[in-house]
C-alpha cells in the first residue's frame, strides 16, 4: 500500500526520497564496451545470442523487412502515428534557433552558426514493452534540426525481428537507417563504429541501468542526450479532484518498471485516503499488475500539506519530478510558482499519458531531480553553435592595447605580443 506523509511531521530524508539505486552495473557495461571495441560486429552478434535469445542473419533492418513491418501494423495504429507525428513536429518547429550577425562596431564582425549534428544514434528501448513513441519524439527533432542522417539501434525480439509498431514510427519519422541491437553493445557500436554500424556523434534516447551506464561510460567520445532514471510522476490535486482520476494517473507511471516512482502532493487528508483506495482497486485490474505493486509499495508516496496548495507546490520544487501534473481548476494560477519539473500537464483534463504520446511536447524529459538544472529533449539537443570574429586593421588597433593589459595580467605575454606586433610594437 502506498505510504501517507503530513508534511512537516516526518524527516525530508523521508519525503523526498527517490527510488532505490539500481545494481552496480559499471564494470559490466564496461567489459561489454570493451568487446564490442575489440571485435565490432562479432560482439553485437555474440551478446543478441546471449541476452535476446536471437539469432541474427544480418544485423540491419533491410526495406523488405520495414515493408513486412509496415503492411503488419493495424491502419488505425498507423493513422495515430502521423498524427502524433504531426503535433510532434508543429511544436519543434517553434524551437528551431537561428544564425546570427552582429556589425554595429566600425570594422568588426561578430557572429554565431548554428549548425546541425551530423550522425545521431537513437537508442529505442525493447524488451518488456515496445516504444514507438519513443523513435517520434527522438527522432523528429533531430530531423527538423537538420541531421544529415540518423541511425536507430533497437533490440530484436527471439525471432530476430524488430516490433512492427517501431519499424512503422521509424518510417513515419523518417529514420535513415536501423539496427537489431539493444543494450549497452548498441550504445558502445554507435560510440565506436563497427563494420554494419557507423560512429555517430551523439547518442539519444533512453534504456535500462545498463544502457545508461554505457552511455555515461562513452560521453566524450561522443555526446549524449542525458542519463535517464527511472520514471517518476508527481501529482498536485486538490480536494476537488476525482480520485479515480489520480490513481489512474500514479499507475500510469508504475506500470513502467518497478523502480518507476508515482507521489501526490494534496491539502486533503481524507483525498489522499481516497486515491490510497483508489490504488488498492485499479491496481489488480492492470495487466502489468506484478510491477505497478512493487513500484507503489517500494517508491510510492501521498505527501499531505493540509489546505495549503502553494505549499504543495513548494513540495513539488524541491522534488524536480519528471513529469508534474497540476489536477486542479485554475492551474495557470500556479504554472509561475513551478520552477523545477521536466514537463508539467495542466487541469483535471490532462493526463501525463496525453504528454507520451500525442499532445507534442516532447517526452524525454529529465529524472531523478535534475530538472533543476536540465531540459527536455528538444531542437537544441541536435545542433552545435559556431562562433566567429572579424577585426579590420582599425579595429585590432584601437583595442590591441587592452588586449595586451589583460594578457599580461595573467602572465601570457605571448598573447599580448600577439595583438601588438600588427602593427611594430613588441612590448
Amino acid at each position: 500500500m502506498i505510504k501517507i506523509f503530513n508534511y512537516g511531521e516526518v524527516p525530508n530524508s523521508e519525503i523526498f526520497s527517490r527510488s532505490n539505486i539500481a545494481p552496480d552495473v559499471e564494470q559490466v557495461v564496461s567489459q561489454i564496451i570493451a568487446d564490442v571495441i575489440r571485435d565490432g560486429d562479432k560482439a553485437l552478434y555474440d551478446y543478441s545470442r546471449k541476452f535476446d535469445k536471437a539469432e541474427l542473419d544480418s544485423l540491419e533492418v533491410s526495406k523488405d523487412e520495414l515493408d513486412e513491418a509496415f503492411a503488419a501494423v493495424e491502419p488505425k495504429f498507423i493513422e495515430v502515428l502521423k498524427k502524433a507525428a504531426e503535433n510532434i513536429r508543429h511544436f519543434h518547429e517553434k524551437q528551431v534557433r537561428n544564425s546570427f550577425i552582429i556589425n554595429d562596431i566600425d570594422g568588426v564582425v561578430m557572429g554565431q552558426k548554428v549548425i546541425p549534428i551530423e550522425k545521431v544514434g537513437l537508442y529505442v528501448p525493447g524488451g518488456t514493452a515496445a516504444y514507438p513513441s519513443t523513435v517520434l519524439m527522438d527522432s523528429i527533432p533531430a530531423k527538423i534540426a537538420g541531421c544529415s542522417e540518423i541511425i536507430m539501434v533497437t533490440p530484436p525480439g527471439k525471432n530476430g525481428k524488430v516490433a512492427p509498431a517501431i519499424l512503422a514510427a521509424a518510417r513515419i519519422a523518417g529514420v535513415d537507417r536501423i539496427f537489431k541491437v539493444g543494450g549497452a553493445q548498441a550504445v558502445a557500436a554507435l560510440a565506436y563504429g563497427t563494420e554494419s554500424i557507423p560512429k555517430v556523434d551523439k547518442i539519444v534516447g533512453p534504456g535500462n541501468a545498463y544502457v545508461a551506464e554505457a552511455k555515461k561510460q562513452v560521453f566524450g567520445r561522443v555526446s549524449i542526450d542525458m542519463i535517464a532514471g527511472p520514471s517518476e510522476i508527481l501529482v498536485v490535486a486538490d480536494s476537488t479532484c476525482v480520485p479515480e482520476y489520480v490513481a489512474a494517473d500514479l499507475l500510469s507511471q508504475a506500470e513502467h518498471d518497478k523502480m518507476a516512482s508515482a507521489v501526490l502532493v494534496t491539502d486533503s487528508r481524507s483525498f489522499a485516503d481516497a486515491v490510497s483506495a483508489e490504488l488498492e482497486r485499479q491496481i489488480p485490474l492492470l495487466p502489468r499488475a506484478e510491477i505497478a505493486r512493487t513500484s507503489i509499495d517500494n517508491n510510492g508516496k501521498i505527501i499531505v500539506a493540509e489546505g495549503n496548495l502553494s505549499l504543495a507546490i513548494d513540495i513539488a520544487n524541491k522534488i524536480a519530478p519528471e513529469h508534474l501534473e497540476l489536477c486542479m481548476d485554475s492551474p495557470f494560477d500556479y504554472l509561475d510558482k513551478v520552477k523545477h519539473a521536466g514537463s508539467v500537464f495542466m487541469g483535471k483534463y490532462c493526463p501525463e499519458a496525453l504528454g507520451d504520446y500525442l499532445a507534442g511536447p516532447n517526452h524525454t524529459l529529465p529524472t531523478s531531480g535534475t530538472a533543476r538544472f536540465s531540459s527536455p529533449l528538444s531542437v537544441d539537443d541536435f545542433v552545435k553553435k559556431t562562433q566567429y570574429t572579424y577585426f579590420t586593421r582599425d579595429a585590432l588597433e584601437r583595442v590591441a592595447d587592452d588586449v595586451a593589459v589583460f594578457a599580461h595580467k595573467e602572465g601570457l605575454d605571448a598573447h599580448a605580443k600577439s595583438a601588438k606586433v600588427r602593427f611594430g610594437k613588441n612590448k
